[in-house]
């Protein structure tokens, strides 16, 4: 490879179920030029997301699928290499969504400078970037919580669960988080959870019914599938359901088995007076001022923690996407391009 050569990764193939190493490409293609308001980035650290799973589906939803032989989509942070606007320098640090590529050109309006001395990079693609602002405004703009109240979160050590479950604490209710694994129950520990729990256990569903003695007021919901079954009958009055996220379901390719829960579910959304909405973190955009600014305040006063998982090589990031769908990596799974 050469040094006028850009690599990417593209989608060859739609995946049925869970993603295989076949369903992407590493190719080579010339390094782009940018045009008028445009710079060329060096991409250096590329997030890895479950929102991804379902971009590889040909499926009508709220974004546009990838195409097939088109360059994966995701979070980018990178150096600009070439300037075609005046707020951009060579050298200056950004945040774009440039995708599973080594290089790409970007508008400069759709682009973020970010600063190294005011955090680590990494951070903007995850506690200071969109998994951390999806976790604060789904939690505090849906969830509400009060003090004194518990609040339950799956997937709990990811970068949105374990991020909900610390600004839980910080607004005076319990948290009680859900991961898979000894390792990631200890974690929460560390990170100050009132409780952690291992959905894998024989006798989940009755560690938690114990965890939650007064029941939950609010479930953060990153999952579904079992949880959900473990977390719906201890739902009390007026519980509020953020749906973020169904990781257990995202590569099921079959009809949902029986038998048919609807009735139930309904009759207990209706009874107990539930609210449930699902949300895309830019729903809340004009939250972001404020995300920014308490979400670093949080991080220098060491009241809110948070776990990289970095794995090197653009070439690893399948590998790398396909093991987090699996429940693999242990806190916000980034790819170091370069």
């Amino acid at each position: 490879m050469t040094e006028a050569q850009s690599r990417r990764i593209v989608l060859a193939a739609r995946p049925t179920g869970l993603p295989k190493p076949s369903d992407f490409r590493l190719e080579e293609a010339p390094i782009p030029t940018p045009g008028p308001d445009q710079v060329l980035i060096g991409v250096r650290y590329l997030s890895l997301d479950h929102y991804m799973r379902g971009r590889m589906n040909d499926a009508k939803s709220y974004a546009k699928p990838v195409g097939i032989g088109d360059v994966m989509e995701g979070g980018t942070i990178g150096v600009v290499l070439r300037s075609n606007h005046g707020d951009y320098r060579e050298g200056d640090w950004v945040l774009s969504h440039s995708g599973w590529q080594s290089h790409a050109v970007a508008a400069a309006e759709t682009l973020r400078k970010l600063d190294p001395a005011a955090a680590p990079v990494t951070t903007a693609l995850g506690i200071l970037g969109m998994p951390g602002f999806t976790a604060y405004s789904g939690l505090l703009t849906i969830g509400d919580p009060k003090p004194g109240e518990t609040v339950a979160v799956a997937a709990a050590t990811g970068p949105v669960g374990s991020a909900v479950g610390q600004i839980a604490k910080l607004k005076g209710a319990r948290a009680v988080g859900i991961a898979g694994g000894p390792a990631k129950v200890a974690y929460l520990k560390e990170l100050g959870f009132d409780a952690a729990l291992d959905h894998a256990a024989p006798d989940f569903a009755d560690q938690l019914a114990k965890a939650c003695p007064k029941g939950i007021d609010v479930y953060f919901e990153n999952v579904g599938g079992a949880v959900w079954d473990s977390v719906f009958p201890l739902l009390n009055d007026f519980a509020r359901i953020p749906v973020c996220g169904l990781i257990a379901h995202y590569n099921e390719s079959a009809p949902f088995p029986g038998p048919d829960r609807f009735p139930l579910v309904m009759r207990q959304v209706l009874s107990k007076r539930f609210r449930i909405q699902g949300f895309i973190q830019y729903d809340f955009a004009e939250q972001r001022p404020a995300f920014y600014r308490d979400m670093a305040e949080w991080i220098r006063a060491g009241k809110v923690k948070y776990r990289e998982d970095i794995v090197d090589g653009l070439g690893n990031a399948p590998e790398a996407f396909i093991g987090m769908l699996q429940g693999k990596n242990f806190g916000k799974l980034i790819v170091k391009v370069a």
